[in-house]
């Protein structure tokens, strides 16, 4: 192995807290607030004294002796030395990142990748050899999906059972003997179906299955670690990066498991080399810092448009009403004092009922842009049956509870919060005018 990651040292703890799970188990971990764990995080300086890290933009790196080069490449020496080698290995700007990465989840280390999916895959692949098998959620983003159900069986020889994982029984019926991974959403992309972490980790474990769980949709407001995941993995394109100016991912974990997947022999990101460039990494590490304050107005738009959503009388989806099949469970698990969730769903049962009120919203009063991705500064929207969720078939949309006329926004802050409501109202009333709906028929 060439060289290794150090953990993150985080130096605020809280008290120990159990989370009692449905299978008579607990899941106990180490609570560190997310926004103190990035706080409390090595700082790095620049250079020359300056507040911000510099930029290592070097592919490579010299050595002013050489057979320090053999001691690097057998492992002796790495980047906890100070020591590199080559910046698809280890790069001092994208390790910084994910040590931040690490704090933020609460996990012992972090690699920062080009892309979200290429995270999934690499982990999926360090964790499954040819013959091994994957118990995953129905509900899932529809790359994610395409890449269980199509490219891994054809390539990898690596097969994927799909299950409701709100039916835990139906989750550990799914584990047999050749299964490695348990893979879920924290929060389901686009039903946000909220995922009981405590009790699937707890049925996984008892099995010496890995939980791997993607908190895009939550950074902040859901910990997976603390609840007992083996991996939490990130789109950092999304609410993380906040900008939809860059794609990047990010797999947290254990030291072992980042470590093995630089390996020079059989690590995933080593071997495929999904290299973050150092200046996305630098960018990213200036934005972490605002994250909680972001996602603390992204969260409180997302309530407050979702409670006067419903009450015009739109069918809507949101974890932090208490009419949601998982509001009890959120609120048990959700890190204090962020919030929900900056996502919702409006339900208007027909594609055509969908775009029509997405046009209106766009067109007519700019509330929002029809657009994928997520964690944006201004609302996104899309009708996820015909855009993230179309590698899927309509059966299989229809098991993951994803209506043709699903509409999913990612709510901004732009502007202020009444004057974007009034936005939206605006547009509702021209859409009704225009095309009524089942409500008033």
């Amino acid at each position: 192995m060439e060289g290794s990651v150090l953990p993150c040292k985080v130096t605020c703890q809280e008290e120990d807290e159990d989370f009692p799970t449905k299978y008579n188990a607990k899941v106990v971990k180490k609570w560190i607030d997310p926004v103190q764990g990035l706080a409390n995080a090595r700082h790095e300086f620049g250079e020359h004294g300056g507040v911000n890290m510099s930029i290592e933009a070097s592919a490579t790196f010299t050595v002013m002796q050489p057979e320090t080069m053999r001691r690097m490449f057998s492992g002796e020496l790495g980047p906890e030395g100070d020591f590199y080698i080559y910046s698809r290995h280890f790069n001092p700007t994208v390790l910084n990142l994910g040590r931040q990465m690490a704090a933020l989840e609460g996990t012992e280390a972090a690699y920062c990748t080009s892309s979200g999916m290429s995270a999934i895959s690499s982990v999926l692949l360090q964790l499954c050899s040819h013959g091994d098998h994957v118990v995953a959620s129905r509900c899932l983003y529809g790359g994610t999906h395409a890449l269980l159900a199509h490219l891994f069986p054809r390539a990898c020889g690596v097969t994927t059972t799909f299950v409701d994982i709100q039916r835990l029984d139906d989750v550990k019926n799914a584990i047999k003997p050749s299964t490695k991974v348990l893979y879920f959403e924290s929060m389901s992309n686009p039903t946000l179906a909220v995922a009981d972490i405590p009790s699937l980790s707890a049925i996984a474990h008892e099995k010496n299955v890995k939980v791997v769980v993607d908190n895009t949709f939550a950074p902040i407001i859901i910990s997976p670690a603390r609840l007992g995941a083996d991996v939490v993995i990130h789109s950092i394109s999304k609410y993380i990066s906040g900008s939809a100016d860059i794609i990047a991912g990010a797999v947290c974990g254990s030291v072992d498991l980042i470590n093995s997947m630089m390996d020079l022999h059989q690590g995933a990101l080593m071997l495929l080399g999904p290299t973050m460039n150092p200046k996305v990494a630098f960018d990213i590490s200036e934005r972490l810092p605002h994250l909680g304050l972001r996602m603390k107005e992204h969260c409180h738009r997302a309530y407050t448009y979702a409670s006067r959503m419903k009450n015009l009388g739109l069918k809507v989806i949101y974890p932090g009403l208490e009419d949601h099949p998982q509001y009890a469970l959120l609120k048990s698990i959700v890190n204090s004092g962020y919030g929900y969730g900056g996502m919702l769903c409006v339900d208007m049962d027909t594609e055509e009922r969908a775009n029509k009120l997405m046009y209106h919203l766009q067109n007519y009063t700019q509330f929002g842009l029809m657009a994928v991705s997520l964690g944006y500064y201004d609302t996104l929207m899309s009708c996820s049956s015909s855009s993230t969720s179309s590698e899927m078939n309509q059966e299989e949309r229809e098991l993951a509870g994803i209506s043709p006329g699903l509409i999913r926004m990612s709510i901004g802050y732009s502007g202020t919060l009444e004057q974007k409501w009034s936005q939206f109202e605006n547009a509702f009333a021209k859409m009704t005018e225009v095309l009524p709906s089942k409500r008033q028929n």
